[in-house]
Order: C-alpha cells, then sequence, then structure tokens
C-alpha cells in the first residue's frame, strides 16, 4: 500500500500511479515498518534504553555516586551525566553540545527520578498511542522531549529573572524524561479538542497542572522542560491529525526519531572522551 494515498502498489515500482510519490513500496520493508509502528510497546522501549543509560552513568564514574536525600539517592555524578549527554545552559551554550536536547530525554539523576518518570511512562505512552498510534507516539515523544530541554537551556542562561515564576530549580545541567511526559500530556489534551478521548483529555489537564505545582515546591524541578514539554507536544500534535489513521510517514519519522536519539547520546560519549 503506498504511504500517502494507501493505493495498491509494487514493491519495485519506481513511484505510486496514483499520488506520484518515489519508491512507495519502501524497498519491501513496509509490512515490516507497519508492524512496528502498531506497536505498543514503545513505553517497555523507553523503560529499558533509560533504564541502561542509568546503569552506565553508574558504572562509569562510580567515586561521584550519590546517596544524600531521597531524591538523590544513587544519583550519577555530574560529570558521568554530562558525557552521556544532559542538556541545560551549560552544556549547550557554554560547551557546544547542542544536540544534548535529544539525548538529556534519556537519562536521570537519580533512582526516584527515573523509577517515578517511568510509571509515568508506562501510563501514560499506551493511552496516548490509543489516540494518535504508536509511530506518532514516538514523533511526540521525543520532538515535545526537544523543545523542553531547548526551553530549559534557553530560559536557564537568559531568562534566570523569571525562574522564580516557575518555581523549581533546574541548575547549569538537566535530565529526565519529564518533559516528554508532559508532551503526552499536551498532545493528549489537543486529542480532547479535536474531540478524540475527551474525558481522557480532562484528566490531562489535572494531571499536568498538579505536576507543574508541585514541581514548583521541589528544588532541583525543571519547570521550564515542562512547560516547554507540553508546548511542545500540544503544538506537535496539531500536526498529527488524531482523526486519520496511521500512514507508514508516521513510521518512518518515528524510526528518524530514535536514530536521532541514538546518535546523540553516541555523539555525547564520543565527543567527551
Amino acid at each position: 500500500m503506498c504511504p500517502s494515498c494507501g493505493r495498491l502498489v509494487g514493491v519495485n515500482d519506481k513511484k505510486c500511479f496514483s499520488c506520484g510519490r518515489p519508491a512507495p513500496g519502501l524497498w519491501g520493508f513496509a509490512p515490516v515498518l507497519r508492524r512496528l509502528g502498531g506497536d505498543f510497546g514503545f513505553s517497555e522501549l523507553v523503560i529499558g534504553a533509560c533504564s541502561l543509560l542509568y546503569l552506565l552513568t553508574i558504572v562509569i564514574d562510580p567515586s561521584g555516586l550519590r546517596t544524600g536525600s531521597i531524591l538523590s539517592f544513587l544519583a550519577p555524578s555530574p560529570r558521568a551525566l554530562i558525557v552521556f549527554g544532559a542538556s541545560g545552559p551549560l552544556p549547550v551554550f557554554q560547551l557546544d553540545r547542542w544536540w544534548t536536547v535529544l539525548s538529556a530525554g534519556w537519562l536521570h539523576g537519580g533512582l526516584i527520578h527515573i523509577l517515578f518518570n517511568m510509571m509515568w511512562v508506562r501510563q501514560l505512552a499506551p493511552a496516548t498511542a490509543a489516540v494518535y498510534g504508536g509511530s506518532r507516539t514516538v514523533v511526540i515523544y521525543v520532538l515535545s522531549s526537544v523543545v523542553g530541554f531547548v526551553a530549559s537551556s534557553f530560559g536557564g542562561a537568559y531568562l534566570g529573572m523569571f525562574s522564580f515564576l516557575l518555581g523549581g530549580s533546574p541548575g547549569s545541567y538537566t535530565v529526565g524524561a519529564s518533559a516528554a511526559i508532559f508532551g503526552l500530556l499536551g498532545a493528549v489534551v489537543y486529542g480532547g479538542r479535536r474531540g478524540v478521548a475527551s474525558d481522557l483529555a480532562r484528566q490531562a489537564w489535572i494531571w499536568a497542572i498538579l505536576l507543574f505545582v508541585l514541581g514548583m515546591f521541589f528544588r532541583g524541578v525543571d519547570n521550564w522542560a515542562h512547560l516547554g514539554g507540553f508546548v511542545g507536544g500540544f503544538v506537535v500534535a496539531r500536526f498529527l491529525n488524531p482523526m486519520r489513521a496511521e500512514k507508514m510517514d508516521d513510521t518512518l519519522a518515528a524510526g528518524v526519531c530514535l536514530v536521532a536519539s541514538a546518535v546523540a547520546v553516541a555523539a555525547s560519549v564520543v565527543t567527551a572522551l
């Protein structure tokens, strides 16, 4: 099936005879990509990747492991987080590691941090996939995370005077999946505005407001990233109409987002070493 118009095409056709799309058969990989796009296992992928990277940040610098308060229990050292791709004003503007806006969302600053974030991913990713589909959930997750860390980096570097309005204290570097989590909430809220899963959208509003307000009272919480992630998820969702079925283009976009994230983490490690 042509990813653009849905008409029957040949595997080796150079273009779709209905809409003119080049290589509509995707060189025989379309069935495999379609199966991946409909898979709701993205939350397991996120949990697995984040857990692996959390362990690696501990292993790379065990002497810097922090065990102070409950929020910083088993927290990797700042050095380890920077090596693997922490974002924020310091890495982006002082170390010129601009790609870390892609990698930071896969890292975590402590055991409680990763446990709570993965719990939210486990709840929200399948719910978002039920509205938008598996592939578009990946796109929303990754792009809203990027917007969140761009907001955090820019806000921390140039809008510090307004940080008191958001509460928290993100500091010179920042990590975590919470920007993407707020992005999923923003996407669900937009779906409700389009008349899809309205009850879930109202609940998403409550969750987003509650989590944002709670973040104002805890030291180290990055509400710049939370706000940016929510706005990013809402805006990205506007381009991913929940009223239409997923297409192969959505699956390809999801693949690009995941590969770009992996490359960003690898680039962080290679350049640091």
